[in-house]
């Protein structure tokens, strides 16, 4: 059985948003709390939460991202690095997208073949989680920009991916105005 490691991406500063997300509580549950537990209950193991100087993490291996400034990519490289050489491929989310739940995870994670990669698809668009193997998250490492993760990656190596159906929703809370529609919803 593939050991498959789950990583939630919470360094960021929310810039747009005008404070970090990791902190955001949503539904009661703060959304880095929220998302370690969807990618446990999504069958992931080891995890790691890549996050601000500061942040407290439970049920999780806390990186800390000293520079997240950086960008994501900073992150990634982290998460990567983190999930160490025991592990058979890397399953990563947003910590800003609390409409990707433990079926989606599941989904992708249980979809994922060696070599490839697993991609979640919510009706025409595509979504976290993100599963391949640490060797491909490198590659995609080396062509993503500073903000960026596996879309260069994805795009170069098209014939690798496997888009799974999954239920949920992909929106990210990027700015106030995310908050305000996904709190009104």
């Amino acid at each position: 059985m593939a050991r498959i490691a789950g990583a939630v991406l919470a360094a960021g500063s929310g810039s747009r948003l005008g404070r970090p997300k990791a902190g955001l509580v949503i539904g009661g549950t703060r959304l880095l709390d929220r998302s370690v537990a969807v990618l446990r209950d999504g069958g992931c193991e080891p995890l790691i939460a890549v996050v601000r100087a500061g942040t407290e993490v439970a049920g999780a291996t806390a990186v800390v991202n000293d520079d997240p400034e950086r960008g994501m990519r900073s992150s990634l490289e982290l998460a990567v690095a983190a999930a160490g050489p025991d592990v058979d491929a890397l399953a990563v989310v947003l910590v800003d997208m609390p409409g990707v739940g433990a079926d989606a995870v599941r989904a992708a994670v249980t979809a994922w073949v060696p070599g490839r990669i697993a991609i979640a698809r919510y009706g025409q668009r595509r979504g976290h989680p993100t599963v391949m193997s640490p060797q491909l998250w490198r590659e995609a490492l080396a062509m993503a920009g500073p903000d960026e993760g596996a879309r260069a990656l994805l795009a170069a190596r098209a014939d690798l991916v496997d888009e799974v159906p999954v239920s949920g929703d992909p929106a990210d809370l990027d700015t106030a105005d995310d908050l305000r529609d996904w709190q009104g919803r």
